[in-house]
This record gives C-alpha cells, sequence and structure tokens, in this order.
C-alpha cells in the first residue's frame, strides 16, 4: 500500500463469447439519496433470462466514482448479465470532494434502496451479492462484513448523516443483508493509509475514523460467503492484505476463499488473468446466489 496510483476497475470483456444474445433492459440514473445539492445513483441492468438473484458492483477506483452512460458499462457486466444476474452499478459520493467515510455512508443507502426495491427488478433481495475491485473490493467487504454501523460511531460527518433523512431515500431501519461478496486486491485495514494524500485525496480524513471503516475489525462467523482475488505481483494494494483478512475469516468460520492470480498486478491488465479472476467472480455467485 506505500505507493498508491489511481486505477480504473471496470472490466472490459474478458471471456471469448461471452456476449449477450440480447441487449439488458437498462434503468439509468436511479436516486437513491441526495447531497450538497447532487443526485446519488446507481444504473440497473436486467437480463433477458433471469435467475432472480442479483450483483450490486461498486463503481470506486480510489474512491473515485465517475459517471459514464450507463449502455457504455454493458460489456462489463457480460458474464453476470449472461448468466441470468441483474447487476447494480452504484455510484457514491466521489472524490476529491467527498472522503472514504462518505462513501462507506452512501454505499450502505445504496444497497437498502436496492433491496426495498428489488421485485421491481425482478430480484429477490434475499439474493443479493456485492462485488469492487481496489476501493470497490474495500467497499463490498464494508457492505458485507458491517452493512449498517450504529448511530454514534465514529466515522465523521458523512457517515452520520446516514441516520439524517431525507438525505437518503431509503429507510434507516431498513435490512443492509448480503448473501455474497467478491473482493479483488482490496484494502483491509485503513487505519494505517488513512491521512492527508495528494493523489487520493479520499484518505484525507481524520485517522481516529479509520477504524471503524476497515473490514479487518468486522470479520464475525455471520459473514457471507466471501471471496477475495488477488494478485501476488500487485504493488498498490499488497496481497498481504488479503492473506490477513483470510486468516480472520479461517479463525472465525466464514465461508471463504483466496484466488491468487499468479504474476497479477494490480487491475489485472492482462487480459488472460483478467479472465480467470471473471470466471471464479462468476462462479463464486452462481454458487451462492443460488435459491
Amino acid at each position: 500500500m506505500r505507493h498508491w496510483r489511481l486505477t480504473g476497475i471496470f472490466l472490459s470483456t474478458a471471456l471469448a463469447g461471452s456476449g449477450l444474445a440480447a441487449e439488458p433492459k437498462i434503468t439509468a440514473d436511479v436516486i437513491y439519496g441526495h447531497k450538497d445539492g447532487m443526485a446519488l445513483t446507481y444504473d440497473v441492468f436486467e437480463p433477458e433470462n433471469p435467475n432472480g438473484a442479483g450483483v450490486i458492483y461498486m463503481v470506486s477506483g480510489g474512491w473515485f466514482s465517475i459517471w459514464q452512460p450507463a449502455k457504455n458499462r454493458v460489456a462489463n457486466f457480460a458474464p453476470l448479465l449472461a448468466e441470468g444476474f441483474a447487476v447494480f452499478a452504484v455510484h457514491h459520493g466521489s472524490a476529491p470532494r467527498f472522503k472514504v467515510p462518505d462513501a462507506v455512508s452512501d454505499v450502505r443507502a445504496a444497497v437498502r434502496h436496492i433491496r426495498e426495491n428489488a421485485e421491481s427488478h425482478g430480484v429477490d433481495p434475499n439474493r443479493l451479492g456485492v462485488w469492487g475491485g481496489s476501493a470497490g473490493g474495500h467497499l463490498s467487504l464494508m457492505l458485507a462484513l458491517n452493512a449498517e454501523a450504529a448511530p454514534g460511531v465514529a466515522m465523521g460527518e458523512g457517515a452520520r448523516a446516514r441516520f439524517m433523512m431525507p438525505r437518503y431515500v431509503s429507510d434507516s431501519t431498513s435490512s443492509g443483508e448480503l448473501a455474497a461478496v467478491v473482493a479483488y486486491y482490496p484494502p483491509v485495514d485503513l487505519r494505517t493509509i488513512a491521512g492527508p494524500s495528494d493523489r487520493f485525496p479520499a484518505l484525507d480524513f481524520d485517522a481516529e475514523a479509520a477504524g471503524a471503516i476497515s473490514p479487518i475489525l468486522f470479520v464475525t462467523e455471520n459473514d457471507p460467503p466471501t471471496l477475495l482475488i488477488h494478485g501476488d505481483a500487485d504493488e498498490l494494494v499488497r496481497i498481504s492484505n488479503s492473506h490477513n483478512l483470510t486468516a480472520k475469516f479461517a479463525e472465525t468460520g466464514v465461508t471463504h476463499d483466496l484466488l491468487v492470480i499468479e504474476g497479477g498486478g494490480h487491475g489485472f491488465r492482462d487480459p488472460e488473468r483478467r479472465a480467470r479472476a471473471t470466471a471464479a467472480m462468476v462462479a463464486w455467485f452462481k454458487e451462492h446466489l443460488d435459491p
């Protein structure tokens, strides 16, 4: 984690022949909240042959959450859509304006809104998984391992606002439970990296708040099945992050696995390594989001 650099985490289509038989139904810019006069949104991609389950994707790299037209992301989600999964692409309040605690608060609200409206998209709210890479992997783990911080937890102003309606459209008392998680090369302990950062301004928040948004501190036996995928040549987020979290899972009996991508750097830019990660991600959700 010593040498951070901004990387995109959006996946290009990695598996030959994974194109869709038909374009998915897209519902763009669903509003789940507001902040500073701006809407917080997610996009919904519904497959032609739905299986009744959904995957929530964290649009986040370096805790930058960059908007683009929803149709431009269809190829990124083709392997999931081809297997019948609906995909929900969640945007959070982005760096540099907003910090990591804000992002955690936002995506927690987004999951609740998705669960509250899942049936309208043909999805069982109890068959939802979450997936992301790097910063998106961190957010995915926070959603899975600590779905809701208690009021008053020291996470900063953005997180406390989670409980202040009507900033978020979702009901703060509703469930944020998820059934499975896949995290690519995630940072798991922000206590070591929080503070002023020119290249990653979302990390510039009070270090005393970092423990409340460090996934490794929230592992319990009730956590959902978790797959970590990490390259052993990753110099941006060291693979020790995933090894340390895996050890915690083993101690508590959480269903988990760690896929090590030999020679893989951050972002899995090599098509063959990216395809291996994609296949494992889809297989994990197929296994753990079945009825």
